[in-house]
């Protein structure tokens, strides 16, 4: 008699159980409880509440712009990076990848202090430009979109380089090769061959560092000096200021619906793209 579940297939899963355990108990247990607040108990007024009020309204639509744009401006920056990674020699890609990952030894507080004092009015960056007469007056860089996209890209940037920079390890370079060989321009070859092979890293790119942003609290807390407010500042004032839990529940919906359907999008998206190859 076939087993339901191959001895291989049951092993993966053996070694993965404990993990898949601690994660449901430690992360979907108080979301699920939190959930419960409003989708359990029947009590859907808090998302009456958000869908009639522009203000939330507001909220959810400045967090997906600045989302949208940290993603975007972290596909800019990692995507030749990435690049010059994937096609330099070892010694030089393995330091390269290492100045990557140089914003993972330092906690996320310290490095958003950091950019405090870089973006400030009298910070480094205003000082050394009214240093050099290339500006008059101190520029806004802190406490508003700006200063937030800015440390959210630091953040985020090591989360898009990696998933790309694995793709554009697995590109065979007898492609460009072959492409170069029958009379493809630089671009053509870009453009037709290395762009398809690396979409899928670039997808899996954009769907982290979009739901990652989406879901930014620390760094829009101090960079947007409460100017700038995202989901997820707007979950915290809903729970420690106006101990309004129903309506925290029901905004940690919609952000996970969010991440959700992003992720679908993106899944989606490189299934087509399978298809069509």
């Amino acid at each position: 008699m076939t087993p339901l579940i191959p001895a291989g297939e049951g092993r993966r899963l053996g070694l993965v159980l404990p993990a898949l355990v601690v994660l449901g108990v430690v992360l979907f247990g108080p979301l699920a409880e939190l959930m419960s607040l409003t989708v359990g108990s029947g009590r859907f007024e808090p998302y009456a509440e958000i869908w009639n009020d522009s203000f939330y309204w507001g909220v959810i639509a400045g967090s997906f712009r600045i989302a949208a744009l940290t993603s975007v401006i972290c596909l800019l920056l990692a995507y030749p990076l990435s690049y010059f990674l994937a096609t330099a020699r070892p010694s030089v890609a393995a330091l390269g990848l290492a100045f990557v990952l140089l914003p993972f030894w330092t906690s996320l507080l310290i490095r958003t202090y950091a950019w405090m004092v870089l973006l400030g009015r009298s910070g480094v960056i205003n000082s050394t430009l009214m240093g050099l007469g290339l500006i008059d007056r101190p520029v806004a860089l802190m406490y508003n979109t700006t200063g937030v996209i800015i440390g959210t890209v630091h953040y985020l940037l090591p989360f898009m380089v990696f998933p790309v920079y694995a793709a554009m390890k697995r590109v065979d370079p007898n492609l460009m090769l072959a492409a170069y060989g029958l009379g493809a321009t630089h671009w053509g070859v870009f453009r037709k061959v290395y762009l398809p092979l690396t979409l899928n890293g670039v997808f899996a790119g954009f769907a982290l560092v979009f739901i990652i942003s989406l879901s930014a609290y620390v760094t829009p807390a101090l960079l947007g000096g409460g100017r700038v407010v995202m989901i997820a500042n707007l979950i915290q004032m809903q729970v420690s200021q106006l101990l309004n839990w129903p309506l925290a529940g029901a905004l940690s919906v919609a952000i996970m619906v969010a991440a959700f359907a992003v992720y679908g999008l993106m899944g989606l998206i490189t299934g087509r793209k399978h298809d069509g190859a």
